[in-house]
């Protein structure tokens, strides 16, 4: 399955426009499996560098992850301040205790405007947004998370770090040769 809608300046984005790779990674905040993500997505960002932009859309799954709906609220309150990854980091950092208690202790603790966070967050101001990854994603055929593409194109193997790398420096080889 390919990506249905292309990145654009409306998505998280990590990394230079021009990089030879764009990973997007659909993720849930509370999902298990994207915490176990979390340091192998860290970790290629890493290796590759400026060859690599990430982008990142939320994907809750609200029927089996309770907190996830009003975490990516979060992340987008934090977006709406400047610091989206800051916020995104924390969130994995801290993926068991998501409750909105502990959503308000980590915007406090990355220097957010906690209250304006709470009114965002009560006044659903971000629920669009997050819904609106959450289509796209569904569009193109998200069914769980994390689920990754690779400039554009999905990618069904395992995410350890050395599948997907090997799998993304592939990707950029590919489009390197005409």
């Amino acid at each position: 399955m390919n990506l249905k809608t292309p990145v654009s300046d409306h998505d998280h984005t990590v990394g230079p426009v021009d990089a030879p790779i764009t990973l997007v990674e659909y993720g849930d905040y509370e999902c298990p499996y994207c915490g176990r993500a979390f340091p192998i997505i860290q970790d290629i960002r890493r290796r590759l560098s400026d060859r690599l932009r990430f982008v990142f859309r939320n994907f809750p799954l609200t029927r089996i992850h309770e907190h996830a709906e009003h975490a990516a609220e979060v992340a987008e309150a934090a977006a709406a301040q400047g610091q989206f990854w800051p916020m995104h980091d924390w969130l994995f950092r801290h993926q068991p205790t998501l409750d909105d208690d502990a959503l308000l202790a980590g915007a406090r603790e990355i220097g957010l405007d906690v209250e304006r966070v709470r009114r965002e967050l009560a006044d659903g101001t971000h629920r669009a947004r997050v819904r609106k990854d959450f289509s796209t994603g569904i569009r193109s055929g998200v069914n769980g998370t994390p689920t990754f593409y690779i400039n554009g194109v999905r990618h069904d193997a395992d995410y350890d770090t050395a599948t997907l790398l090997a799998t993304i420096e592939q990707a950029g080889l590919a489009q390197a040769t005409p």
